[in-house]
């Protein structure tokens, strides 16, 4: 037993070291600071008309512009552009405290969800524009 207990001090001792070890690194006071990206992948994005995304494939993901028309459930609305409406769900999360009304232009990110009947854009960022 005491064998054990002596041998699982030394490896907690040992593994301190060890992790310290890894948090350190090469360091040049002369050489410029180089930030890291904080994002993932970007693209550049491509806006398409509610009509447009009426034909796209389930679980595309697409940039509309236009305005949130009414609320027709909880998480439910009618989204608005000049060429229809489509139905976007919309947790709560998502408005990141942002008070929208229909008259504002905003601009939604997120996933087509296609049926056999129906179009509806699980929203994953909306934001308003100026």
């Amino acid at each position: 037993m005491k064998k054990t207990t002596a041998l699982l001090t030394l490896a907690v001792l040992f593994s301190g070291s060890v992790f310290a070890a890894q948090t350190g690194g090469f360091s040049d006071p002369k050489a410029p600071t180089i930030s890291a990206p904080q994002g993932g992948f970007s693209a550049e994005e491509t806006v398409v008309k509610v009509k447009q995304a009426q034909e796209m494939k389930d679980d595309s993901w697409i940039t509309l512009r236009g305005s949130i028309e009414k609320r027709i459930s909880e998480d439910d609305y009618i989204f608005r552009d000049d060429t229809g409406t489509i139905k976007v769900d919309i947790d709560h999360k998502r408005w990141e405290g942002q008070t929208i009304t229909p008259k504002d232009k905003v601009e939604i990110q997120g996933e087509l969800d296609k049926d056999f009947n129906s179009v509806e854009l699980d929203v994953k960022k909306i934001r308003k524009l100026n």
